[in-house]
């Protein structure tokens, strides 16, 4: 049973959400709250494996919750839901540690698809705002932002790795990514647990602006096209 936290300060939202997932087999929200600290006091009474949280809410906002939910409960799994695409709640929320943003015209059947794909490990991002991260890591990547990485670390990288490292830059899924390289979700996220090992990032955010900056050619290059 995935057990699920609804954060939102719109009480029909609550409460339609609520109604429809708990109908889902397999799912069980166990509380719906309207803002970020009543969040925060729930998880330390319920331990929920995923949250829905909005962006905005009184008190303290999505993002800043997130934050301190992935600071103290890394293992909590969120998706940001909610009716606002700005570059800055974007990024932010991601950075943060969210395992997916999503906008609110979703369908149930997408929403319920997300939760199960976040609670197993993986991220999901709705498609435009997945165009919209892309397009943040290519202006990170022009910038000063640097992702360092030693050169002894990337030289241990297999030819599999850099492809789905590639990948992982375009702002691919894991299963975009899989099907691009005939592999299974599974495999490809063994893969990426490898990576991150391998370079010491923290997360897939972390690695996709290192992709990016690899292809910009900004001070990251793959050792293999050095020889070339």
């Amino acid at each position: 049973m995935i057990k699920i936290v609804i954060a939102d300060d719109q009480e029909l939202i609550r409460q339609s959400l609520s109604i429809v997932l708990n109908q889902r087999e397999g799912l069980e929200v166990i509380d719906a709250v309207s803002n970020g600290q009543e969040t925060i006091a729930s998880i330390r009474k319920r331990r929920p494996d995923v949250i829905l949280m909005d962006v905005r809410m009184p008190k303290m906002d999505g993002v800043q919750c997130t934050r301190i939910i992935k600071e103290n409960y890394p293992d909590i799994k969120i998706i940001i839901l909610t009716t606002f695409d700005d570059d800055e709640y974007v990024y932010n929320a991601l950075k943060w540690g969210a395992s997916g943003y999503l906008l609110k015209g979703i369908s149930m059947d997408g929403l319920e698809n997300a939760i199960r794909t976040v609670h197993s490990g993986q991220a999901m991002i709705n498609p435009d705002i997945a165009t919209k991260v892309v397009r943040l890591f290519s202006q990170m990547a022009q910038a000063d932002y640097v992702m360092e990485v030693e050169q002894e670390r990337s030289q241990e990288l297999t030819k599999t790795e850099w492809k789905i490292i590639g990948e992982v830059g375009k702002g691919k899924s894991n299963r975009e990514i899989a099907e691009r390289l005939l592999l299974s979700e599974g495999t490809v996220r063994n893969y990426l647990s490898t990576i991150l090992n391998k370079l010491e990032f923290r997360d897939r955010t972390q690695l996709a602006i290192w992709a990016v900056q690899k292809k910009t050619g900004r001070k990251i290059t793959d050792p293999e096209e050095e020889r070339l």
